[in-house]
């Protein structure tokens, strides 16, 4: 007697848990990068980093004077028409906006 070829059911239900298994890890893959990609590119626009020292924060440039204390850095975000030096100093870059 030949052996028993499974029967279509089987196949199918079989090959749907892998599809689904497949789509799953797709999505948490995507998932992943997605969050990923927007945790490493939230500041990328900003000419400045948010740096926590103790229990406030200081607006640091990315081009900062490391001989510069951190505490010469600003605690308070710079306007849009501001701008923060290496050396801490905040200078107006154009007229103040409303």
């Amino acid at each position: 007697m030949p052996p028993e070829a499974p029967s279509p059911k089987q196949s199918t239900s079989s090959s749907g848990w892998s599809t689904r298994r497949i789509v799953v890890a797709l999505f948490f893959v995507g998932l992943i990068v997605v969050v990923t990609y927007n945790a490493i590119t939230q500041f990328a626009d900003q000419p400045y980093m948010e740096v926590p020292h103790g229990d406030h924060v200081h607006y640091v440039p990315k081009d900062r004077d490391e001989d510069v204390p951190m505490s010469d850095f600003p605690s308070q975000k710079p306007a849009p028409n501001e701008r923060i030096l290496p050396d801490g100093r905040v200078v107006q870059t154009g007229p103040p906006q409303e």
